[in-house]
């Protein structure tokens, strides 16, 4: 049995939801701000709860990314998604298309398109580092955010309207407290991984939102950065963002200054 629980592999050659081509950097207008509560994907029911923020300005991000309850100990990828021909939604139970009981990336495609941005804690934030786990957030609870992240135009765009979805992946179907393939079988986008690292447990639709002023300091510039006053998550799955301190903090301009 293939028992993984820290995985260090490079993004996969040829898997099509993990190295789509970014599409070349142009100027953009897009500015404000996106949230999205995640929620546990159906069929996988993954016992974890989050919440993603992200800030567009022009080609700019910035982002915060927050997770509990998910496996401990393990590399939990994240990423951005978006397709032109999906419906941008997060998936329901009839994705498992197969019914074998285990909703796939794959299967969840239609419902959130491609990997548009890699939710890195550190280096590329391209497609290409879909599945380098090793620069994702790792255990029960994670939480951090970076800065200076940048974009296509259209990808700007699209998460400033709302069309973008965010999906953190890792499920421990059969509750041994480790990767492993087990009825799962291997991933679908890497066959010498399990199925169980990159199986999306978590998703959220990013909401456009206004949320005025942000404080200053709370992103360091290309990289990432542990967010502090915690989290508090309700019986509902709600999670509280305590003092600020999980804001984003808007770029300040020289003129600014």
């Amino acid at each position: 049995m293939n028992r993984v629980r820290l995985l260090t592999v490079p993004a996969v050659a040829g898997a099509a939801l993990v190295l789509a081509a970014a599409p070349a950097l142009a100027s953009s207008t897009a500015s404000g701000s996106a949230q999205a509560d995640l929620q546990p994907v159906p069929v996988n029911d993954a016992p974890g709860v989050g919440q993603a923020m992200v800030e567009v300005d022009g080609t700019t991000l910035s982002f915060m990314l927050e997770s509990t309850g998910l496996l401990a100990d393990a590399p939990h990828a994240a990423h951005i998604h978006y397709g032109e021909d999906s419906m941008n939604a997060c998936p329901t139970a009839d994705a498992d298309a197969d019914g074998d009981g285990f909703l796939t990336t794959t299967e969840g495609a239609p419902a959130y398109g491609s990997i548009v941005v890699s939710l890195t804690t550190e280096g590329d934030t391209s497609p290409d580092s879909g599945l380098a786990v090793d620069r994702f957030g790792v255990g029960e609870e994670i939480s951090y955010s970076r800065g200076d992240v940048e974009v296509s135009a259209d990808v700007a765009e699209d998460i400033v309207s709302g069309e973008a979805v965010v999906v953190v992946h890792g499920v421990d179907h059969d509750g041994d407290g480790a990767y492993s393939e087990g009825e799962r079988g291997a991933s679908d986008l890497d066959p010498s991984l399990p199925g169980e690292a990159t199986d999306p447990a978590l998703c959220g639709v990013l909401q456009a939102s206004q949320m005025g002023e942000m404080p200053a300091g709370g992103v360091q510039t290309g990289e990432a950065q542990a967010t502090t006053g915690g989290v508090a998550l309700a019986a509902g799955g709600a999670v509280a963002l305590a003092g600020g301190a999980l804001l984003l903090a808007r770029r300040r301009t020289a003129d600014q200054a």
